[in-house]
């Protein structure tokens, strides 16, 4: 979830407090992995998410909350924008700002209006949000709707977080219930949304809103020994000296794997799609010049949306998250940066692996994978399928770049500075918005 901006580097300094409860050299990422390997996805998770010693229990104070509100309207420019953002994280002991509660409450009001102007008001609204942070984005969006929805619609609405870490959900109250009447309509749920058994079955229409989300959820790894072998599962064991990780490779079985594969069209042998010709003369290619393969895949995000549209088989999801990451070390086809701070100084790592709960592990979002897998995950046939092209899709999609989708649904003179810098426009080149709603499609 740490923000790195690719059209303004300067920001990347004040992405993570050097004020964080310190790392216990003791604890090695060894520790995540018992006698037996693991996947790839349950390392990553175990790395983030270990309730003692992942990288947001380490920094259970990572997200922060600003006191008021930034006035854009006051500032000179971007050199002011930038010593007072500076101000900001020098005097917070937290790790970083989410772009929702930098641009508070324009942001969330973008994404309000969004709502607004997409969904069904003629029966009552229910919005899910996972992963809410502070409570920025819930408060923001339900004072909106307060403020500009007709009185039905407020009174009649629900506005219910999934969250997994249990001190964020009691922020999120306390954020949310500074309004009394939000109180009333809001809820909190401490739970995994990506485990199926605290959903049940909710046949209303709903919205799910993610945002930066995708890039901490867990990923797992193939690797194929050249560019005509057959791909194999990536797992995490330990050294025989137990004091190191190495990867091992497996035949291929894991049934979300599969899945993923599936749904990016890759043969399991490894044998490239196509024409004769460019077969050949790829494994020509492969014998004289051979060359690994390495492919991250989204599995994590996968498992989460078959959990959503089984959950939500009506539900409109609104997704923000980053589209590129600057300065990844790490190989491999969506790789993920590993990035960890040590006396106010941030490094990025050459190896995920070299993780030991002082690291964020974050990815890009491939959006036009992310629409794949979610018309996948809905219940429309195989995308590279031809015979589902004679079908109706049962979702209607559109990714939009964050300026785009705040200068159509936000306030975006709200955020600009007197010499007509806009942070929230000119800064976030690297972030998108997707927007998936159902269809009337269903056969």
């Amino acid at each position: 979830m740490a923000a790195r901006i690719a059209s303004s580097k300067p920001i990347s300094s004040f992405l993570l407090s050097s004020k964080v409860k310190p790392f216990s050299p003791a604890y090695f990422s060894t520790n995540f992995v018992g006698e037996s390997p693991i996947l790839v996805r349950d390392f990553i998770r175990a790395a983030l998410y270990d309730p003692e010693h992942g990288y947001f229990s380490q920094r259970s104070g990572s997200v922060g909350v600003l006191d008021r509100s930034i006035k854009f309207n006051q500032l000179n420019g971007r050199k002011a924008y930038m010593k007072h953002l500076d101000a900001i994280y020098k005097q917070s002991d937290i790790s970083w700002f989410t772009p929702v509660e930098l641009f508070k409450p324009w942001y969330a009001h973008g994404i309000a209006e969004a709502i607004m102007r997409t969904t069904n008001l003629s029966v009552p609204l229910k919005i899910y949000e996972i992963g809410g942070g502070s409570g920025t984005c819930a408060r923001g969006v339900m004072d909106y709707i307060k403020l500009n929805a007709p009185s039905r619609v407020y009174d009649s609405m629900t506005y219910v977080s999934v969250e997994i870490s249990s001190s964020l959900a009691q922020k999120q109250l306390e954020t949310v219930g500074e309004v009394s009447s939000h109180s009333k309509k809001f809820r909190v749920e401490c739970r995994d949304a990506a485990d199926p058994s605290g959903w049940g079955l909710d046949q209303q229409p709903c919205w799910v809103i993610m945002l930066e989300v995708l890039d901490n959820l867990p990923h797992d790894l193939i690797y194929s020994k050249n560019q005509v072998s057959p791909w194999m599962e990536v797992w995490v064991e330990k050294r025989h000296d137990k004091t190191e990780l190495s990867e091992l490779y497996k035949t291929l079985e894991d049934p979300l794997i599969g899945s993923c594969m599936e749904i990016l069209d890759l043969a399991k042998d490894g044998k490239p799609r196509g024409s004769m010709t460019g077969s050949i003369a790829k494994s020509f290619l492969a014998k004289v010049f051979p060359r690994p393969r390495r492919c991250w895949l989204p599995t994590g995000c996968t498992k989460l949306l078959q959990v959503l549209h089984g959950a939500l088989p009506k539900m409109s999801l609104i997704a923000s998250d980053f589209s590129y990451l600057p300065d990844v070390r790490i190989p491999g086809e969506r790789a993920p940066l590993v990035a960890s701070k040590k006396d106010g100084t941030s490094s990025d790592h050459n190896n995920y692996l070299d993780a030991k709960g002082d690291a964020d592990i974050f990815f890009p979002t491939d959006f036009l994978l992310l629409e794949d897998i979610d018309h996948y995950c809905s219940g429309w046939l195989k995308p590279k399928d031809e015979k589902s092209l004679k079908k109706g899709k049962k979702r209607r999609t559109i990714t939009l770049d964050t300026s785009s989708f705040m200068e159509e649904f936000g306030l975006p003179s709200k955020t600009r500075t007197k010499d007509g810098y806009n942070p929230m426009l000119d800064d976030f080149k690297n972030t998108k918005f997707y927007l998936s709603v159902p269809t009337h499609n269903t056969k």
